[in-house]
């Protein structure tokens, strides 16, 4: 009798935790991914579940569960957080959007270090497509990208195991580990006929947003022109949207301007942005400020009720007038394609490489107060020019794609640098 109470009472815990997921998380930021600047988020206790579940028969799910615990073999397999975990993550999933997704504790932990610059990993940003585990970008200087990882990578296998239908937050946890342990994923790289087995092993990632340089043309070590080896560049890439980059970014901004006399010395800047898989919607803002007239418009963000609201160039940038190319390719997305369409858009730069990704939506990101975390698709984002890119990704202007024969030839950026000496 006792037991048949505490599975009751049990149950129940488990009903209305399901059902406050469903109805009470509230947000508190409308940031891409935003963990910058978030509060606890408040759960309404109720005993009562949301009135939209009023009419759910919650029977077939408590039957099942009742039938595993009576029936299963091994009892030993049954661990109460795990499936409980499992059928959160199967009610997120069901919605079919491969960007809304939960994070049990250690994930979303794990999450939340690599924007702040730091975990331990192979170093790639991951996405789903058509139930399938895709690489989105590998970091630059990462065990991913030295081990052969390219960006529209499927990932089919981790450790000989299939991904087919895991969620976002399976993969990262399969794929993920301490330094010095070893993984083995079987890829399947972007127009091949013939899956390749690749071993990594995992190290301490260390992301630094921005590398910065002002070079002769001659002493670029990637690029082969010399014709115009005495003229000057400068470059700033940005791997990522993170919690240091507008420190980072600022840093590298003010280091060109003093060597370039504000742009002046150089022949024009190349922005790199392939491999960046995004961030901060609000760094997106700031970075393009750097570039754009104030008040210019910088994305437009769409709710689903169809209200818009416009994030504008709120601040004076020191970048306002030197020649501009943006770097982009299959790798870049999310906040990246804000960049660079909003460069785009406003004829401020020349967009130079291959199709972007195509992410086009905004994440809310939510503390469930238990460690675990909630992204929520919330929006869509659109360029100023109000067109939405979402799987079809930006074109670039002049097309340009790698040099697959000779890897340590960076034909995009030769092909920048050309433009810029036009």
């Amino acid at each position: 009798m006792n037991g048949e109470k505490k599975l009751i009472r049990f149950q129940t815990v488990i009903l209305v935790l399901i059902a406050l997921l469903v109805g009470y998380y509230i947000g508190v930021t409308r940031i891409n991914l935003a963990w910058k600047n978030y509060k606890p988020v408040i759960i309404v206790q109720s005993k009562e579940p949301p009135p939209a579940l009023t009419s759910i028969d919650f029977a077939p799910f408590w039957i099942v569960w009742q039938k595993l615990e009576a029936e299963y073999y091994d009892k030993s397999k049954l661990d109460a957080q795990k499936m409980l975990i499992g059928a959160i993550g199967g009610m997120v999933g069901s919605i079919g959007d491969p960007f809304t997704s939960y994070f049990p504790p250690q994930q979303n932990e794990d999450f939340k270090s690599g924007l702040a610059g730091q975990f331990q990993g192979i170093g790639a940003e991951l996405g789903t497509e058509e139930d399938r585990i895709i690489v989105v970008a590998p970091l630059k200087g990462s065990p991913a990208l030295n081990a052969g990882v390219r960006p529209g990578d499927t990932i089919l296998e981790v450790d000989g195991k299939s991904t087919f239908k895991w969620s976002l937050s399976q993969a990262v946890e399969k794929i993920r580990g301490p330094k010095g342990t070893g993984v083995v994923l079987t890829v399947l790289h972007k127009d091949a006929k013939e899956t390749t087995k690749i071993k990594i092993v995992r190290d301490v990632i260390t992301v630094e947003s921005t590398e910065s340089w002002v070079k002769k043309v001659g002493d670029i070590d990637s690029v082969k022109l010399p014709s115009a080896k005495d003229k000057k560049i400068a470059y700033i890439s940005l791997s990522q949207f993170g919690d240091n980059t507008n420190k980072e970014w600022l840093s590298a901004v003010n280091k060109i301007t003093l060597e370039t006399n504000g742009g002046k010395s150089v022949e024009g800047l190349i922005l790199d942005l392939r491999n960046n898989p995004g961030g901060y919607l609000s760094d997106a803002a700031f970075i393009s400020s750097e570039f754009l007239k104030q008040d210019s418009v910088v994305v437009i963000e769409e709710e689903g009720n169809g209200k818009k609201t416009i994030l504008r160039a709120e601040r004076k940038g020191l970048l306002q007038e030197i020649p501009l190319i943006v770097l982009i390719n299959k790798g870049s997305a999310s906040a990246s394609e804000i960049v660079a369409g909003a460069l785009r858009d406003h004829g401020r730069a020349t967009l130079l490489g291959e199709n972007s990704f195509g992410k086009g939506t905004v994440q809310q990101a939510e503390d469930l107060g238990d460690g675990a975390g909630l992204h929520i698709t919330i929006a869509k984002w659109l360029t100023p020019n109000e067109e939405w890119i979402n799987v079809v990704g930006l074109k670039p202007d002049i097309e340009v794609k790698p040099d697959e024969k000779d890897l340590k030839h960076d034909a995009v950026l030769e092909k920048a640098i050309e433009e810029l000496l036009k």
